[in-house]
C-alpha cells in the first residue's frame, strides 16, 4: 500500500500564513506613494531633510559618490535648479567626472548666469582640463558677479591668470583651485 498525499493542501496553507503574515495588523503604517510600511513611531507626512543640505554635508565629509544621490534626490524634489544642478556638477568635478561636472555647470549658468558659485566651479573644471584662457575669463566673471568679496574666487582668478600667463607655472598649492557653493562652506580641489 502506497502512501500518497497531497502538497496542494499544505502549500495553500503556507501561503495562506505568509499573507496573513503581510497584513497590516503589526502596527506598520504604509508609507505615501512607495507600496511599503513605515516601523510605528514614524510620522510619514512629516517633511523629509532637504537633499541639498544632506549632500553639502557629505561633501564636507569626502563622501562625494554619496553626495551626489543626495543631490539627485534633491533634483527629484525641487528640479533641476541653478543650485541642484550646481550641486551635482562639483559633486562630479570631485569624482573626476570632468567633462559630465562642465556640462552640469554649464546648464545651471544657462538657467541663471549670475549665480556666482556655478561660474566660479566652472572655471574649476576648466582648470582642471587645461582650459586656462576659458578658466581665466569664466573666474573673471565670478570675480565680477561676487564684486570681488571673495578671497577664494580671487585667489582662483590669481592662480588661473599666472598659469594663462605661464603655463608651465608652478606653485605649490597651484591646483588648490576652492569650489564654492551657496551658504558658507567651501571645498577645496587638491592636486593629484
Amino acid at each position: 500500500m502506497s502512501r500518497h498525499f497531497s502538497r496542494r493542501p499544505l502549500g495553500a496553507a503556507l501561503f495562506l500564513s505568509l499573507l496573513t503574515a503581510c497584513g497590516t495588523g503589526d502596527g506598520l503604517k504604509p508609507l505615501k506613494n512607495a507600496g511599503a510600511y513605515a516601523p510605528p513611531g514614524v510620522d510619514v507626512g512629516e517633511a523629509s531633510v532637504d537633499g541639498l543640505i544632506v549632500g553639502h554635508r557629505l561633501m564636507a565629509a569626502g563622501e562625494y559618490e554619496l553626495a551626489l544621490k543626495a543631490y539627485y534626490r534633491a533634483a527629484g524634489h525641487q528640479g533641476m535648479t541653478v543650485d541642484t544642478l550646481s550641486a551635482i556638477g562639483s559633486a562630479k568635478l570631485r569624482l573626476g567626472r570632468l567633462g559630465q561636472a562642465e556640462t552640469d555647470l554649464r546648464k545651471a549658468i544657462e538657467l541663471d548666469d549670475s549665480f556666482v558659485p556655478a561660474w566660479n566651479n566652472l572655471g574649476v573644471v576648466l582648470m582642471e582640463q587645461g582650459e586656462y584662457g576659458e578658466a581665466e575669463r569664466v573666474f573673471r566673471t565670478a570675480f565680477a558677479l561676487d564684486s570681488g568679496q571673495s578671497a577664494d574666487i580671487r585667489e582662483n582668478l590669481r592662480l588661473a591668470l599666472a598659469k594663462l600667463e605661464n603655463p608651465t607655472y608652478s606653485e605649490e598649492n597651484e591646483s588648490n583651485f576652492t569650489l564654492v557653493r551657496r551658504g558658507t562652506s567651501e571645498y577645496l580641489i587638491l592636486a593629484h
